[in-house]
């Protein structure tokens, strides 16, 4: 079965083809340090061809979530490299996802910092913060002098993450996050070199990605997007401009030999996927789970009929830290509980069973 075969992803060689998606978990406490239950967590998953970390802020400002680990810190970056270290020791690889939430956070989550995003357009709802759901406030606008500075903080992060002793970074461009924010003619309406044509709402992604590549090896750095995925009010509906935007986008990070591209997006046999694999013509992800769970199947099917050269899962790996032995050998599976998703502790976290050898 193609999905248990070798794949060699930039700098790594991974002994099978099923990736780990980051997974939001804040168990990382209100000073962002992952801990010994957060090394426990990742190293029963070890097994996974790769592990993509949760979501880690690469500045103060751009912490999203209470409880979310962080990637400035010297406590941090330790408490990362007790991670890193462990999962290393099982045989594991694992990348730090960079995350920055731009407008999707607010001043009582990330200590006081100004919320900013490319254009001064609040989402629609609420946010959990450490007092309490709060309605999440106007960005600041960035400016075109600030961005130089946000590079900067990506830069930053994949510095201390390959410090940290990971085996590389994946840069979140998904989810409504703030390098999507830029994608997004929902959330961006700037009327210079970063917003209006799909090319300029394009750009600020692609000079994040050239410069941590720069920074880093390109081998050692990918990407995640999450095209017409319509959350937290990124939205993409104008199938032209869709096409346009990620067109442009592929197009300005073909050239850098990045080491993979993640797509989630429930059509991942369709043509527009399709369309940006081919454009893309290197290592291609996809992740198709976000609305329903990812069977062993479909994952399956997805890697041997080259839709993908490895496939993302995230509840089947929560639920099932020896998830490569239960697929491959077709065994019964536990079932995730969302109940335990964003809580504290080891339940639904560490106390998963593996099977018995």
């Amino acid at each position: 079965m193609k999905l248990f075969s070798p794949l060699n992803l930039g700098d790594l060689d991974l002994p099978n083809r099923l990736v780990m998606a980051p997974l939001t978990r804040i168990r990382s406490g209100q000073f962002g340090v992952p801990g010994e239950l957060v090394a426990l967590h990742y190293t029963q998953r070890a097994s996974l061809g790769l592990i993509v970390s949760e979501g880690t802020y690469p500045s103060h400002a751009g912490q999203g979530f209470p409880g979310q680990p962080g990637l400035v810190e010297p406590e941090q970056l330790a408490g990362w490299t007790a991670v890193t270290d462990s999962v290393h020791a099982a045989g594991g690889r694992i990348v730090a996802q960079v995350m920055h939430a731009g407008r999707v956070t607010h001043e009582a989550t990330n200590g006081g910092f100004p919320v900013v995003g490319p254009s001064a357009i609040a989402i629609n709802g609420t946010t959990r913060t450490y007092d309490g759901k709060q309605d999440y406030p106007v960005p600041h606008a960035l400016t075109a002098d600030e961005l130089p500075g946000i590079i900067a903080e990506f830069v930053l992060g994949a510095r201390n993450a390959i410090e940290a002793g990971f085996d590389g970074v994946e840069l979140h461009g998904a989810n409504g996050y703030l390098l999507h924010e830029f994608l997004s003619p929902a959330s961006n309406v700037r009327d210079d070199a970063f917003g209006g044509s799909p090319e300029k709402r394009a750009r600020f992604v692609i000079d994040v990605v050239t410069a941590v590549a720069l920074a880093i090896g390109a081998d050692r750095v990918g990407l995640r997007i999450s095209p017409e995925h319509n959350i937290q009010d990124a939205l993409e509906t104008d199938v032209d401009d869709l096409t346009a935007t990620y067109g442009a986008l592929i197009d300005g990070l073909a050239p850098l030999g990045l080491a993979y591209l993640s797509v989630l997006h429930a059509d991942p046999r369709g043509d527009f996927v399709q369309h940006l694999r081919a454009r893309f013509g290197g290592v291609f992800l996809v992740n198709s789970g976000f609305g329903a769970i990812t069977a062993r199947d479909e994952a399956l099917a997805l890697v041997r009929d080259d839709v993908a050269d490895a496939v993302v899962v995230g509840r089947a790996a929560i639920a099932n830290p020896d998830l490569v032995r239960r697929w491959r050998d077709d065994l019964p599976v536990n079932e995730p509980n969302p109940l335990t998703y964003y809580t504290d502790g080891a339940e639904g976290y560490t106390d998963y069973p593996a099977l018995a050898s």
